[in-house]
């Protein structure tokens, strides 16, 4: 009896140490089996993300197209084509009077400003439409000093003849409109230095032009004569456009021109001495003032032929009001 009780434990401790080893066996495979799918490469794996997630399609490379070449076609200025339409200012009524008339009769407006004794003189619009910004910086200098007539001291008179060529500006804005209604270059009739033709190497060649019949044989040269030979003006302002600079009136030099050519470029971008161009500049005012009259006088030319250069011409005036000779 104890002889079998014996047996029968030691089967069932033998029985239950099998059972043992082979949950350990068991848990030793399960372990081996979890690591090697650890080891398994993941969907996504290369883009961090969890499986399951949706795989995104690379975008297609995109070579841009060349950007197309951009051409302005900008003509320098001068053009033998029309020009801009010009609205004129109106002007005030007051301190204008008429110093003669045109060619087709259009009236020389003059506008004065102050009542000193030392007479000054602007002229503007000499080549007309040609050269119109120069008739619209006078316009915008009239209305300036109609509002700011302390501006003018007390012992100068200021006068600014604001087109000179009004048939050449209701003619055309451009090309067209640079000489008077006879086809005379104002600038090129003034009798000093005078010639009916020149060289027009480095010279103005858009259209034909002469200078006139005779020195001072146009109406507006004679008017203005006139009224200089009245007025006497102790220094004159010619403006033109456009870029060359500034010119002090003299063949030979005048040194009243030049010192007042020299005190005007201290204040303004325009060149000083002037671009050279090779022209010879026969018959102008300036020029007639100076030897004739001994008035200092200088040529301005604006920047271009649109624009006023209105805040530099601020500048200008101021200097030439309290210029000396």
């Amino acid at each position: 009896m104890k002889k079998n009780l014996k047996g029968i434990a030691t089967t069932i401790w033998i029985g239950n140490l099998l059972v043992i080893v082979a949950l350990l066996v068991a848990f030793y495979l399960a372990g081996i089996l979890s690591a090697a799918a650890r080891n398994q490469p993941q969907p996504n794996a290369a883009l961090n993300l969890p499986a399951g997630s949706p795989t995104r399609t690379p975008r297609a490379t995109v070579t841009p197209l060349p950007q197309a070449s951009l051409r302005p076609s900008l003509t320098p200025w001068p053009t033998p084509s029309p020009g801009p339409s010009v609205t004129p200012m109106k002007m005030p009524p007051a301190n204008r009077q008429v110093i003669g008339y045109s060619v087709e009769k259009r009236p020389l407006d003059v506008y004065r400003f102050g009542r000193g004794p030392l007479n000054k003189l602007i002229v503007a619009g000499i080549h007309g439409g040609y050269e119109h910004n120069t008739v619209e910086l006078a316009d915008e200098l009239i209305a300036y000093l109609s509002d700011h007539p302390e501006q003018i001291p007390t012992d100068t008179s200021l006068f600014i003849l604001r087109d000179l060529n009004p048939d050449g500006s209701a003619r055309a804005i451009g090309v067209e409109g640079r000489t008077n209604a006879n086809n005379v270059d104002l600038n090129r009739n003034w009798p000093y230095n005078w010639k009916a033709d020149w060289d027009r190497d480095g010279c103005w060649i858009w259209r034909p032009v002469t200078g006139g019949e005779y020195g001072g044989s146009e109406a507006e040269v004679q008017a203005l004569i006139a009224f200089i030979d009245a007025l006497k003006p102790g220094a004159l302002i010619s403006y033109h456009s456009a870029a060359l600079g500034i010119f002090p009136g003299g063949r030979p030099d005048f040194p009243a021109s030049i010192r007042l050519a020299e005190a005007v470029s201290q204040v303004s971008n325009y060149p000083y001495p002037p671009i050279d161009t090779g022209c010879d500049y026969t018959g102008n005012l300036t020029d007639w003032a100076a030897n004739t009259r001994a008035i200092p006088a200088i040529d301005i030319e604006l920047t271009n032929h649109r624009d006023t250069d209105f805040a530099q011409n601020l500048r200008v005036l101021q200097v030439f009001l309290s210029w000396r000779p």
